[in-house]
This record gives structure tokens, C-alpha cells and sequence, in this order.
């Protein structure tokens, strides 16, 4: 098991200066996010990843209402695809293998009835293109479920499942966020469990989006599945800074979640290794 954060526990828009805060932490990796491609120097991180202990854990993409492959705009669709495409070819420069993220639609709260079964379509489609490509590069496609506020599209375990048999891909994958998982599973333990050997990236969140450890998820049940399916790969923390626009607006992040966001990170990586070790 490795131990990753995101890089919007620090910064938003990324900043390649928080590798090194991650890396004296004592974490093994960092999530990157591709807010906008343009303003990322991908030579730069890249040696600044290299030469440092740490990894990139994971390429988190950041499905945006002008990059929904669900869209019935064929415009918007294959400007996902474009960008999606582009999170593959970072993660293949920062010998990371995986795009982790709603990469099926945008995230945001959905108003009015949608038309679930054309954007399932949509999507199937879009991912079927895109698993290709990624397969090609030896890269992996994490589906993250997100809670009913953020889609409406993929909730659960079940319904990413379900969406991967139908893309038919081994570039697809299933990313568990425990955040989510808390909202819309039943049960942890069994959610995780039937993720299975499809499991292959792990978001490690409170129920608020505050420190690990430090609310009401079950921990315990969390960490009993995982070592039953074997899991070995990343738990990344994920949580955000108050105060910034697009993550307020985005995530719901209204308030402070701890007194710094160095403690978030720091004790979080603490309760977690304790966990799993």
C-alpha cells in the first residue's frame, strides 16, 4: 500500500513547489490535477518528479460542463475526449498509470429531469474511444462514482461496474472515493468488496472532507475489505482549500475542515498508515 494527497489539499490551480512539501510529509506520491493543460510546464513537473522520492500517483481529471462526454453537444463530447486524451499523455510523462476521476460526464448538481439513457449512450461511446487510446499508452481509466449532488449519472459501485462491462476495456477501472461511497453505499465493505480485482485506485475521505480519522466513516470496514481484495495500490487523500471560488463552487467547501491544511495532510497520513499497516 502507497500513500498519496492531491495537490488541492495546498493550491489551486496546481504548482509543481507543493511536491516538495508533499515529499517532506513523508508521503510516497501526489494526485495531479489538470485544471487547465495549457498551464501545465509537463518538462518541468516531470524533473522536479524525478528528482525527488516522490511519484505521481495519479492524473486527476477534471470534467468540467465543457468537457462532458455525456453531453448531447457533439462539440462538448469531443472536447471531453480532447481533454481526457491530453490527462493521458501527462500521466505518461509523469510514469504515472493512472487517469482517475468522473471522466464519464461533468461534475455538477443536476437540474431538471436528464435524459439518463442518451447520456449513458454518450458515454459508453466516448469511453469505448478512450480506453483504446489509453490501452494503447499502458495507462488505466479509474471510473469514479460521485454522490447524487454531483451527477446523476454514476453513484454507485454497481452502476460503474456496469458501465465498465459495457465499454469493454482493460483500460477501465473502478476509483473509490469514501466520501461518495458514505452517501450513496449501503456499506462500505461490501461496496469495496465487489470493486474486487477492478479496484485500482482509492480516495481516502472523511465524511465532511476533512481529516481521516477524524469523523464517522467506518475506517475499520473500509480497511477489512481492502486487505481481503488485496488491494496495494494508492490511498490518496483528497480534501480542498477553503476561501477559493472555483472550489467552493465545485465541491461545496464553505468553511474551514481543520485549523491548517498541513494538519489535514499530516494526521491523516498518521491514522491512515496505522490502518492498513
Amino acid at each position: 500500500m502507497k500513500f498519496g494527497v492531491t495537490s488541492w489539499v495546498w493550491v489551486y490551480p496546481f504548482d509543481p513547489k507543493v511536491i516538495k512539501r508533499v515529499e517532506e510529509m513523508g508521503f510516497d506520491g501526489i494526485e495531479i490535477p489538470i485544471e487547465d493543460p495549457s498551464k501545465i510546464d509537463g518538462e518541468k513537473i516531470r524533473e522536479i518528479l524525478r528528482s525527488s522520492r516522490i511519484e505521481c500517483s495519479s492524473i486527476c481529471a477534471v470534467m468540467s460542463p465543457k468537457r462532458d462526454l455525456a453531453n448531447d453537444d457533439n462539440d462538448i463530447r469531443e472536447n471531453g475526449k480532447r481533454y481526457v486524451r491530453t490527462c493521458i499523455d501527462f500521466s505518461v510523462k509523469f510514469d504515472s498509470e493512472i487517469v482517475a476521476g468522473p471522466i464519464y460526464s461533468s461534475v455538477g448538481p443536476t437540474l431538471g429531469m436528464p435524459d439518463k439513457n442518451k447520456e449513458w449512450r454518450y458515454a459508453v461511446e466516448g469511453l469505448k474511444e478512450l480506453g483504446k487510446y489509453a490501452e494503447d499508452r499502458g495507462v488505466f481509466l479509474a471510473i469514479e462514482p460521485l454522490n447524487r449532488y454531483e451527477t446523476h449519472l454514476i453513484n454507485t459501485v454497481s452502476e460503474c461496474l456496469k458501465l465498465i462491462k459495457e465499454v469493454d476495456s482493460p483500460a477501465l477501472k473502478v476509483h473509490f472515493d469514501t466520501y461518495h461511497a458514505n452517501i450513496e453505499e449501503k456499506s462500505l465493505g461490501n461496496a469495496i468488496r465487489q470493486c474486487g480485482s477492478l479496484l485500482y485506485h482509492f480516495h481516502s475521505c472523511e465524511n465532511d472532507r476533512g481529516t481521516p480519522g477524524s469523523g464517522h466513516i467506518e475506517w475499520n470496514e473500509a480497511a477489512k475489505a481492502l486487505k481481503e481484495i488485496e488491494y496495494n495500490r494508492y490511498m490518496v487523500i483528497e480534501t480542498f482549500q477553503h476561501g477559493i471560488k472555483e472550489i467552493a463552487t465545485a465541491a461545496s467547501i464553505w468553511r474551514p475542515l481543520a485549523p491548517n491544511q498541513d494538519e489535514i495532510a499530516r494526521d491523516g497520513l498518521n491514522f491512515l498508515k496505522k490502518l492498513v499497516t
